[in-house]
């Protein structure tokens, strides 16, 4: 609870993502989108000030989670966690988003925060994004030019900082279908139940008899970004996962982050306990999904 005083802005209610658009381009730096509003109405109460706020809130179109088998999964701008955990398809074909969504906040911000507005915060510690991270996927993004997409490997560039322009809408977030034999798991450790991730990890493994042919694997919380492990990829690929592999992967973990000292924990630690956590997420992944 604060008792610091919101500052004034203008609440604009466009209808359509035209009206979003054109607001935008007029705006640019001096507007901020309102979806859930879960990080923006605290950033408001801060250092954080615009005269104008966008709301979403009366946009059709954009809180449509939608899968098709043969295109994957597109999750519009007003997606909620809480929607994420109500999709059987979700929870089936991307259990590491499904199982991020699950340990989410709480109950009530599950209900308020978007999944895209996660992606857009560009936080280290951002869950749902680690698990958007490791199961790959893209940013819709739209202007009065036109649409682009851009990688999730390249949409964060630094704390905070996303390639998104001041004059895009982001749309919405599109994962493609799973290959035969993917599985993925997500994981994380925490100093509260309801904390932010002092750590975590996320996998997704395609697996083909018994040996791992392709491999993304993510950590939060290491890094003033989200960050995928090459090295640790590059062991999986073509490998078996026995126990030497995983051993060789504990290893090879802590060569590849970068983490600090902060106030959920210490960089010390975190090295310590970066490659036993990817070991687990890895062995979560391959244990039917990890969808419990």
């Amino acid at each position: 609870m604060t008792s610091r005083v919101m500052r004034d802005f203008d609440l604009l209610l466009p209808e359509s993502v035209a009206e979003v658009v054109d607001l935008l381009t007029r705006h640019k730096n001096n507007a901020a989108i309102l979806a859930g509003g879960t990080d923006l109405l605290i950033a408001l109460k801060f250092d954080y000030a615009v005269d104008n706020v966008i709301s979403l809130a009366l946009v059709p179109g954009l809180a449509e989670l939608t899968f098709d088998p043969e295109k994957g999964l597109v999750i519009g701008a007003r997606v909620t966690i809480a929607d994420i955990l109500k999709s059987p398809e979700v929870r089936e074909n991307y259990p590491a988003l499904w199982q991020a969504a699950k340990v989410f906040a709480t109950p009530q911000l599950r209900n308020t925060a978007t999944v895209l507005g996660n992606v857009l915060r560009a936080s280290p510690a951002g869950d749902c994004s680690l698990a958007l991270l490791a199961l790959g996927g893209s940013v819709l993004l739209k202007n009065s030019r036109g649409e682009r997409e851009v990688d999730i490997d390249n949409f964060w560039i630094s704390y905070g900082v996303t390639a998104r322009q001041d004059d895009e809408l982001a749309m919405a977030f599109k994962i493609p279908p799973p290959a035969a034999g993917q599985k993925s798991a997500f994981r994380r450790m925490t100093r509260t139940t309801e904390d932010l991730s002092k750590i975590s990890a996320a996998v997704s493994l395609q697996m083909g008899g018994g040996t791992c042919q392709t491999a993304r694997v993510a950590m939060g919380c290491v890094g003033p970004t989200l960050v995928r492990l090459p090295g640790v990829e590059k062991i999986l690929e073509g490998a078996e996962i026995s126990p030497e592999v995983l051993q060789e992967i504990v290893a090879a973990t802590a060569a590849e982050i970068n983490p600090i000292d902060d106030k959920r924990s210490s960089a010390e630690y975190r090295l310590k306990v970066a490659g036993v956590l990817v070991k687990r997420v890895i062995g979560q992944a391959l244990d039917n999904g990890g969808n419990n």
